[in-house]
């Protein structure tokens, strides 16, 4: 017959597993102050980096990309704050804030044109062309990150993928799964038609048509009925370039 373990060994194995778990925690104590010790080298280095690179960050969109996604490997946000050691040393927390002020204010000149819904690229290119005389150029890359400081403002400011292309939304209207399809075919031509997306997603006449309206109503697409096929286009000023949609005979909005 097996004998079971006695008093002493229970204890004996409840010994082994207290050294064992004192053991884990050391171990674990020992890597965390290691990459305590090493990321703040990393920080060191990177103010470093940032003090002899200051110029190019400054004033290249690509160096200063990459110069964010160091940070980011680091944990260190230069935009976090308008005070502090990057703010002094970089000043690009002001220039963060200074493209968020023109972002908003080329969202604002455009609302009645586009509805609150610009492609990303219009935006950045509108931005160059009012920023002709400043030394920085801007990138993509600084949009988004001016556009994630404005989400503070509560009131819709945000980035929204549709297809292929980033469109940024400057007011909080909500759009469904139909809506997202209806301008991801607009990207194509700047406009669609009630057959097109009939076909396309074989959707009954009655869904295609809500959906187009709904859009019309936010302002968000302008009607053009001037063509001799008698079919009502949709056009999508937040895919198509501008001069395209404006160029378009009888082109409308819903008000």
């Amino acid at each position: 017959m097996r004998r079971r373990p006695g008093i002493s060994g229970l204890q004996s194995a409840a010994a082994a597993r207290d050294q064992y778990r004192l053991v884990g925690e050391n171990v674990a104590k020992i890597r965390t102050d290691l990459m305590k010790e090493q990321l703040a080298t990393f920080r060191s280095q990177l103010e470093e980096f940032a003090r002899k690179h200051k110029n190019d960050i400054r004033k290249n969109p690509t160096f200063r990309t990459q110069f964010h996604e160091m940070c980011a490997k680091v944990g260190v946000d230069p935009l976090a704050s308008n005070k502090g050691f990057w703010a002094e040393l970089l000043g690009i927390g002001d220039f963060y804030y200074e493209l968020g002020v023109q972002i908003v204010e080329i969202c604002l000149a455009t609302r009645s044109h586009n509805g609150g819904l610009i492609n990303l690229q219009e935006l950045c290119s509108l931005l160059c062309q009012r920023r002709k005389t400043a030394r920085e150029a801007v990138s993509e890359d600084d949009c988004l990150r001016a556009i994630s400081k404005l989400k503070v403002l509560g009131s819709g400011f945000e980035v929204i993928t549709v297809g292929k292309k980033k469109l940024v939304r400057s007011v909080p209207t909500e759009l469904n799964k139909d809506h997202n399809e209806i301008l991801e075919v607009a990207q194509a031509q700047g406009y669609v038609t009630v057959e097109e997306i009939e076909k396309t997603h074989s959707w009954p006449s009655g869904r295609a048509i809500d959906a187009l309206e709904t859009l019309l109503e936010e302002g968000l697409a302008m009607i053009d009925d001037g063509h001799r096929d008698g079919k009502r286009r949709y056009w999508f000023p937040c895919v198509a370039p501008i001069s395209a949609a404006l160029g378009a005979e009888g082109l409308r909005s819903s008000s």
